[in-house]
């Protein structure tokens, strides 16, 4: 259950009064599975719509050669919609394509993919037997040569929440740190101090001291052209991003109290009451920064460890609406439809994600719908009081869990 960085959707209503989810609440189980007792409470488990979309090249893949080609495909049913974002240099862009007449496949337009690129697939199917189900994958092609590029995230001239931390991630190795993180400068307006952290040797990430203040335009310009990240290896780009940060949000998740109060510009505007993760699959305590919203996503155990002894995943729930990434590992924020009201505000029962009431398909006037209108890539999701260990600062964004002092210590250069 690995997605690449997605682009939020921009909330469209602001909110004047602070709005209390309680009583009338009517199921979910976070991160899609029971792990304490919640299938037991169930209202009635859906029907499962059968696995029957495959793309090709697989889920994952790095080095795809650009004729190599990409298709998507279903043995029945049919295919609704195909989405495909090819991110170049931090910018994306639609693939265009078309389903067959059949309904049966897709392919682009153009028979080639572009060289040092990520391409992000989603797909929504109908299964013969009536049923959706959604599935998200990501690869990268081949970078040509003795070269290197960086992939940013954010994307350029997006607007985020004010703890989007600015990620680099280089398709290879670098063993000349110092060299790289000189071709690497971010800067803001207006201007406040930010300083990297290498995670390893192919992750460089910036961050200031604390959150970025909302209006704050941050620049980040790659000059790695040339310059020699490894023996023999040398950078590929010479560009320059930008985006913007929008108005500040951060959310405090209880696990203890089973809640999460949503605080916008220092006011209270919502306290929705959530479900955690269960005793023995707790969730993460920390800061976590929203990389990823998914208004509709597939999620299997079997991907982030949760196996059966056949192999299979504890769970596997094709149609997961409202999903918001938090970590790299797999914890999201997402909506449920399929558990019984008593489980919010009361209960833990999740496999680590934080999960809020929601309906099939995903609602709008649901708590998970709510949240997910008025958030952005970039907020912060602060987990407090779980019987866990703290992220790890570099599962997903996890850099505001380091103090200033370790965060400054890594850079290899004075």
């Amino acid at each position: 259950m690995r997605h690449v960085h997605g682009r939020a959707r921009r909330a469209s209503v602001a909110v004047a009064a602070v709005v209390t989810w309680a009583g009338l609440l009517a199921g979910a189980a976070g991160c899609t599975g029971d792990g304490g007792g919640g299938l037991d409470r169930m209202l009635g488990k859906p029907a499962a719509p059968r696995d029957v979309i495959r793309v090709t090249p697989q889920d994952g893949t790095k080095g795809v050669r650009p004729e190599d080609g990409l298709r998507v495909r279903v043995p029945d049913g049919r295919l609704e919609s195909v989405k495909v974002v090819k991110s170049q240099d931090a910018q994306e862009s639609r693939v265009p394509g078309r389903i067959s007449a059949d309904g049966l496949s897709w392919k682009p337009d153009g028979a080639r993919l572009a060289l040092a690129a990520r391409y992000t697939v989603d797909v929504v199917a109908v299964d013969g037997d009536g049923n959706r189900s959604a599935r998200r994958t990501t690869f990268t092609t081949y970078v040509p040569g003795e070269r290197f590029i960086g992939y940013v995230t954010p994307e350029n001239r997006s607007t985020v929440g004010t703890g989007m931390i600015v990620s680099v991630d280089f398709s290879r190795e670098i063993e000349n740190r110092a060299a790289v993180e000189r071709a690497v400068r971010v800067t803001a307006e207006p201007a406040v101090e930010v300083r990297p952290h290498w995670f390893g040797g192919s992750r460089l990430d910036f961050r200031p001291r604390t959150y970025w203040k909302p209006g704050t335009k941050v620049t980040v310009a790659l000059r790695l052209r040339d310059v020699e990240g490894a023996r023999g290896v040398y950078g590929l780009q010479y560009k320059t991003f930008s985006f913007t940060v929008g108005r500040s949000q951060v959310s405090l998740v209880d696990a203890a109290e089973h809640t999460m109060k949503v605080w916008r510009e220092d006011e209270l505007i919502g306290t929705v009451p959530i479900t955690a993760g269960a005793p023995k699959t707790t969730t993460y305590n920390g800061k976590m920064v929203v990389t990823e919203m998914l208004e509709l996503t597939r999620m299997n155990g079997a991907t982030v460890g949760f196996k059966k002894k056949d192999g299979k995943g504890e769970y596997d729930i094709p149609d997961v609406p409202h999903a918001m990434r938090l970590t790299d590992s797999g914890t999201f924020l997402h909506g449920n439809y399929w558990a019984q009201a008593d489980v919010f505000g009361n209960v833990n029962v999740s496999h680590g994600c934080v999960g809020l009431r929601d309906t099939r398909g995903g609602g709008s006037d649901t708590p998970a719908g709510w949240f997910f209108d008025r958030s952005l890539i970039g907020d912060v999701v602060e987990v407090v009081h779980s019987e866990d260990k703290e992220v790890a600062p570099d599962n997903g964004l996890g850099g505001w869990n380091m103090s200033w002092e370790e965060w400054t210590s890594e850079s290899d250069i004075d």
